[in-house]
């Protein structure tokens, strides 16, 4: 795969685990680039990759549902002297309930967090990209969109609203050389809900073909794929990554 050209690319929810992972693929793989590490609280992450790669890896603070946010940060990274190609969607967050007892809160804060913030991501970024005719959307889905579990709803409706975003939008863009795809991860390694115990992972893992969760960098590469030029004819996709689960 060729190396593409010094580039600056911004990963939001840079701190978690699969945030961390993506950010640290694109650091590896492309030394002249520039990586933008959005993030709202937690920074231990994103502080280890700043002192691993000066210079490279900037810490950027994002709140993702804040169109003001939104437009400070492109700021900022467009006064650099690197082109903006790379947007990765990524920072979410889910509070599960029956729909029964999910209150509004609930429910507004999860469509917020995870769908808004795509909305708000996605228009801050189209008119830099069309400038240079060029432009790398990744948007975070999950499997949840597409396989929709009890207690969920307000998480997989924002899901499934990504994934036709994403549809959409591949739409409006493909003439101008700005692809949009999504990638929906089942469970990954690393990231499972806290609260589980290790005969309910090993019951969940039981259920997966492959019969183990994803690497986190096992996603990066798929995500670094997706930002490449080789592919520059894949747009509008959605990538399901859940070991043959569904």
């Amino acid at each position: 795969m060729p190396i593409p050209p010094p580039r600056s690319i911004l990963v939001t929810g840079a701190n978690g685990v699969l945030g961390h992972a993506i950010a640290s693929c694109f650091l590896e793989r492309e030394p002249e680039s520039r990586v933008f590490l959005g993030v709202r609280s937690g920074r231990d992450r994103v502080e280890e990759l700043a002192a691993l790669y000066p210079g490279r890896a900037v810490i950027l603070p994002l709140e993702v549902t804040s169109a003001e946010a939104w437009t400070a940060a492109l700021q900022h990274i467009s006064a650099q002297e690197l082109p903006f190609a790379v947007l990765v969607n990524n920072a979410g967050s889910h509070d599960d309930a029956l729909l029964a007892t999910m209150t509004s809160e609930q429910w507004h804060s999860v469509i917020t967090a995870n769908l808004h913030s795509v909305f708000l991501g996605c228009q801050a970024v189209i008119n830099p990209m069309m400038q240079h005719r060029f432009g790398r959307i990744i948007n975070i889905a999950s499997l949840s969109a597409l396989h929709s579990p009890a207690g969920q709803t307000n998480y997989s409706a924002a899901k499934a609203g990504v994934i036709g975003l994403t549809q959409s939008l591949a739409k409006e863009t493909a003439r101008m050389g700005i692809t949009v795809n999504a990638i929906a991860p089942a469970h990954i390694e690393g990231a499972t809900p806290p609260e589980w115990t290790d005969e309910q992972r090993k019951a969940v893992q039981k259920q997966v073909p492959m019969r183990r969760f994803a690497k986190a960098s096992e996603i990066g590469a798929a995500v670094f794929f997706l930002a490449s030029v080789d592919a520059s004819y894949i747009t509008g996709t959605t990538l399901k990554m859940d070991g043959g689960l569904v």
